[in-house]
């Protein structure tokens, strides 16, 4: 009974990790030839080669590594700050009707205007090229898909275990702690997936209102100032890579708290 959850996981385990790599052979493949085909200059789209030693070179000598914390740092905190935030949001939005009602319509209006109209402003009200209005536009990129996630995930608990809690009088931290929130785990999850990665993108667009470190300045500086164009599809890629770690630790997260059907 054992060896067959065992077989499983080793057997989809190999095979995902060998398609992603035959995915990202192909990947690059295509753009090597791509640029080859068209005969663009570095200047315009460097080969791969090109980027990857720029990429290696440009952690060696410490220019990506400032930048890339700054940009870990404020995504990780407006993500931290406003996923705790969110999280009771939408159990609020889950339990009381009035609620809904009221604030349905400016979170969904808030999440149909782009970001980068808010990031403007933000840099406005808060001049400082420091972290407050960086993750301040995290956490409200990240509001959305974990309150809403949150709001299903909560709505979707069965009643009739509800109902069981209650009656064996189960005070409502209890149900709240014991019942609601492990079997909205899932839900919720799914929003902090989102999130996470939406939170980087927070950062990058705060970072492009106003900073003087980060990711998104570095961007900006390659392909401007410096007009070192391998340096910014370098930076691009680290900003790719950092996404994929913060969504792996959420999958982490999930996979020690949630437990398998």
């Amino acid at each position: 009974m054992t060896a067959i959850p065992a077989f499983r996981r080793a057997s989809t385990g190999i095979p995902g990790v060998f398609a992603a790599a035959l995915t990202f052979g192909a990947f690059v493949l295509g753009w090597k030839a791509f640029v080859v085909v068209g005969g663009y200059p570095p200047y315009i789209l460097p080969p791969p080669e090109q980027v990857a030693a720029r990429f290696l070179s440009a952690w060696a000598d410490g220019t990506i590594l400032p930048h890339a914390l700054r940009t870990l740092h404020e995504a990780a905190l407006g993500f931290g700050i406003g996923a705790g935030l969110e999280l009771v949001a939408g159990y609020v939005l889950a339990r009381l009707a009035l609620a809904e009602r009221l604030l349905s319509p400016y979170l969904v209006a808030a999440q149909a205007t782009p970001i980068l109209v808010f990031a403007p402003l933000l840099a406005l009200w808060f001049p400082s090229p420091g972290l407050t209005a960086k993750f301040v536009i995290c956490a409200l990129i990240v509001f959305f898909p974990v309150a809403i996630a949150t709001m299903v995930g909560v709505r979707a608990v069965d009643e009739r275990l509800l109902e069981l809690a209650r009656s064996l009088r189960a005070t409502r931290w209890q149900i709240v702690t014991t019942l609601e929130i492990p079997a909205a785990l899932p839900a919720i999850f799914g929003g902090l997936r989102v999130g996470v990665t939406l939170a980087v993108v927070g950062a990058i667009v705060g970072e492009w209102a106003g900073a003087d470190e980060g990711l998104g300045l570095l961007v900006n500086l390659a392909r401007g100032a410096l007009f070192d164009i391998p340096l910014m599809f370098a930076t691009v890629l680290t900003i790719a890579l950092l996404g994929i770690g913060l969504y792996g630790l959420v999958v982490l997260a999930e996979r020690a708290l949630v437990r398998p059907r």
